[in-house]
C-alpha cells in the first residue's frame, strides 16, 4: 500500500497547532506505538449512520500500522476499539469524510485515487 509522507512543516508544526486548537475541526487521536509509547496526531472524525470513523488520507501511515497492532485508541480522551473497514464498504465513509476535511485532502486523492489506498477504521466506544 502507498504512503504519502507529510512535509516537515506539517508533521512538526501544523499538526501540533491543529491538536492544540482544534483547527479545521480536528480532534486528537492517541494510539499506542508498536514500541509501546503514545503517538498523537490530528484527525477529522466523520460520523456515518451513528458510527464514528478514522480515515487515513495519506495511505498506510505509521498511525495506521500502530492501530492495526494496538486497536485500542483515544479520540479527544474518549476510548474506542478501532476495527478496519473492508475496502468495499469504505465509499460512503470516504464520501462523508472528504467535505469535512476540506480541499487539502483532494490532492491526496489525486495521488492515491483508489479507496484501497485510504485505510478506514470504525470506532466502537469502550466502557
Amino acid at each position: 500500500m502507498a504512503y504519502l509522507k507529510p512535509p516537515w512543516f506539517t508533521a512538526r508544526v501544523f499538526n501540533r497547532v491543529a491538536m492544540a486548537t482544534g483547527l479545521s475541526g480536528t480532534q486528537t487521536l492517541t494510539v499506542t506505538r508498536r514500541s509501546g509509547g503514545p503517538q498523537r496526531i490530528p484527525v477529522v472524525v466523520p460520523e456515518v449512520d451513528g458510527v464514528r470513523y478514522l480515515v487515513s488520507t495519506r495511505g498506510e501511515s505509521d498511525w495506521v500500522k500502530n492501530v492495526r497492532a494496538h486497536p485500542n485508541v483515544e479520540v479527544n480522551g474518549a476510548r474506542y476499539v478501532a476495527n478496519e473497514v473492508p475496502v468495499e464498504h469504505r465509499g460512503r465513509i470516504l464520501a462523508a469524510y472528504r467535505p469535512l476535511a476540506g480541499k487539502v485532502v483532494e490532492g491526496y486523492w489525486r495521488k492515491l485515487p483508489d479507496d484501497a489506498d485510504h485505510p478506514v477504521f470504525a470506532l466502537t466506544p469502550t466502557v
